[in-house]
């Protein structure tokens, strides 16, 4: 659990306390201020202290996961675990009573590519932090996205697993080229610019939900059949018994992550149904060596 006894450098972006927006750090620069602040008001950062918010700072990796989980709400809650998950599961160096811990491992299971190495008192790179915002943005909502390639003198710097979603980050409008047009992949990102590009991440997410239909989404029940072999269950509550799951792909990862993709299957329009709440379910298998997720898969 975390442990709010002191603020430490570690732990700058811990909110306990909901402050109004009228309180301003004194060390904002021109145009930080809206991001700060708004981010503060809803628990994702603090300051260092009450009249500074040290902009030019840098960000540590689990400050970076913190921010993001907390700043787009990603949560487990329609995961049902055998077996609570703990961090030490998924990472060679993440403390399981670290104050990140739990933002760690619901990062995991929504999907964001964490080396299990990592080491969170790192320094994030702005490409780094860039691709786990991106990936947590798309877990709230297939968004609309303009088909064209942004050139970013740059690129040749870029880590070739990054360069699709920092082209989407930069069509999303949450980070900008320099006046060089160079992103600087490689360079540490600072408090000030994580605030910006989560508070840009929240606002896009927020306007183009308004008026979407919600992503389907399931509970995920896993259950050992043998020490190499675990049983995997899809479920979802339905308007009546016409609906059901189906299980498109299971695509496996690098950090040894299972993502079942799967769709809601429509009733037949020629056949009645009672209307009756019914729990759809669709099971399939998994080696143990992989921790499972469940994502809608992409509509054709």
């Amino acid at each position: 659990m975390k442990k709010l006894a002191a603020i430490t450098l570690t732990t700058l972006l811990i909110s306990s306390l909901t402050v109004s927006s009228g309180f301003a750090f004194s060390d904002l620069e021109e145009g930080q201020s809206e991001a700060v602040l708004a981010l503060k008001d809803r628990g994702v950062v603090s300051g260092i202290d009450s009249e500074h918010f040290v902009p030019k700072g840098k960000i540590s990796y689990a400050q970076s996961v913190q921010m993001i989980v907390k700043g787009l709400n990603l949560n487990l809650d329609t995961i049902r675990f055998v077996k609570q998950p703990v961090a030490s599961d998924m990472y060679a160096s993440i403390p399981n009573d670290a104050w990140y811990a739990n933002a760690f491992v619901i990062a995991y299971y929504n999907g964001l590519e964490i080396p299990k190495d990592v080491n969170p008192n790192s320094i994030i790179t702005r490409e780094q932090f860039g691709d786990l915002l991106v990936h947590a943005l798309e877990k709230k909502g297939n968004f609309p996205l303009i088909k064209m390639f942004i050139m970013i003198k740059d690129e040749d710097q870029i880590n070739v697993n990054y360069q699709g979603t920092l082209q989407r980050l930069l069509l999303y409008k949450i980070a900008q080229l320099d006046k060089d047009g160079n992103f600087n992949p490689k360079a540490e990102l600072t408090r000030g610019e994580a605030a910006n590009w989560v508070y840009k991440a929240i606002r896009y997410v927020e306007t183009h939900t308004q008026n979407q239909a919600p992503v389907e989404e399931v509970s995920v029940k896993v259950e050992k059949v043998n020490d190499d072999i675990n049983k995997v269950t899809l479920s979802k509550e339905l308007p009546n018994p016409g609906y059901g799951l189906a299980i498109q792909a299971i695509e496996f990862s690098s950090v040894g992550q299972a993502v079942i993709k799967y769709t809601v299957q429509q009733p037949n329009p020629d056949m009645m149904y009672p209307q009756v709440i019914t729990e759809a379910k669709v099971e399939t298998y998994v080696s143990s060596k992989y921790n499972v997720i469940a994502e809608p898969a992409a509509s054709q």
